[in-house]
């Protein structure tokens, strides 16, 4: 079953072709970052227009890179939820259309289930249970996975995601946006123990808090603004690894999980895998880490979940719509 996916939820607008949930025959992603970078983050309006002017293209190029037409389509997936409410409309109402002029399944996407089957994506066959690290922008939360479908939240931010950490702490150091890239870069070249910052609720339950590391960070710069801004990233970029690294571990061993993973934009900093590679040979898990096209926003996830979705719940009917704040689907 050929599927199509496409993804706009917030400032990424991306098309892909997946065959049978598991082979990516394309996946294109258009990024809008330039767009929102003098603002130092998303600004709403901005993205529903730069999605009107690219998606069409942008689902050009994944049918042309996949070596097939409209007519090769089986089913056709968006995300309809969380997310910007116009950016999803734009996805939401593309796929409806191909969908109806094709005469083909339409399935509406949860954006973070699809960061879930990530891990499905790189193995098909993955043991359970998963202990799935999901950390954006947007959400930080620790899930369950025990089945196919089958999700339990055990943990979530109680205030900053850590992915928004970033970016407050790159615009507070002058960094640029979107931080987490910057950081990352930066910390490559620091020492992770110039400043040791708190590691906020570490050995305190599964959730969440990263607004208080950032306030650190603004106090540290204050106090001491000779440190080197290398230093400063390496620094809080170590803190924030701790605390999901740790928490990971607990979650991991709360379950009895044969398996870890990660996903969502924060899962491709260098810094968190490598942390995560180690716990797992740490504590004699896989650790399943999705290669950075995979973890960043993509419709490849998007296509895939669709698939799944369509198998076991048949088609989504055309009369559904964006759901900006839509939650994870749990037991």
């Amino acid at each position: 079953m050929n599927v199509l996916g496409i993804e706009t939820s917030c400032d990424e607008t991306a098309a892909a072709v997946v065959v049978d949930g598991r082979d990516i025959r394309a996946n294109v992603i258009a990024s809008q970052v330039d767009l929102h970078a003098r603002f130092g983050g998303v600004v709403p309006e901005i993205a529903s227009r730069a999605h009107l002017e690219l998606v069409n293209g942008v689902i050009g190029d994944a049918l042309v890179g996949a070596g097939m037409t409209f007519a090769d389509l089986d089913a056709v997936g968006a995300t309809h939820g969380p997310g910007l409410a116009g950016a999803l409309l734009v996805g939401v109402s593309a796929g409806k259309a191909i969908a109806l002029a094709r005469g083909i399944p339409y399935v509406g996407v949860n954006h973070l289930e699809a960061h879930l089957h990530a891990a499905w994506l790189q193995d098909p066959d993955v043991q359970l249970p998963l202990a799935v690290l999901l950390v954006s922008g947007g959400h930080t939360m620790l899930v369950a996975v025990t089945a196919e479908a089958e999700y339990r939240v055990l943990g979530q931010t109680v205030d900053d995601a850590a992915g928004e950490a970033y970016d407050k702490v790159a615009r507070l150091l002058d960094l640029g946006y979107p931080g987490g890239p910057v950081i990352d870069r930066l910390a490559a070249t620091g020492d992770p123990g110039a400043v040791r910052f708190p590691r906020p609720m570490r050995g305190d339950g599964l959730d969440f808090s990263f607004s208080g590391l950032k306030t650190a960070v603004l106090h540290q710069v204050r106090r001491a603004p000779e440190v080197a801004v290398a230093d400063l990233a390496a620094s809080f970029q170590a803190a924030v690894v701790d605390v999901l690294t740790d928490k990971l571990a607990a979650a991991a061993d709360a379950i009895d999980a044969r398996t870890l993973v990660i996903g969502g934009g924060v899962a491709a900093n260098s810094g968190l895998r490598a942390s995560v590679a180690a716990l797992g040979e740490r504590s004699g898990r896989r650790a399943l880490i999705p290669p950075p096209d995979l973890c960043t926003d993509n419709a490849a996830m998007i296509a895939a979940t669709a698939w799944r979705r369509l198998r076991r719940d048949g088609p989504t009917p055309l009369d559904d719509g964006a759901m900006p704040n839509l939650g994870l689907p749990t037991d």
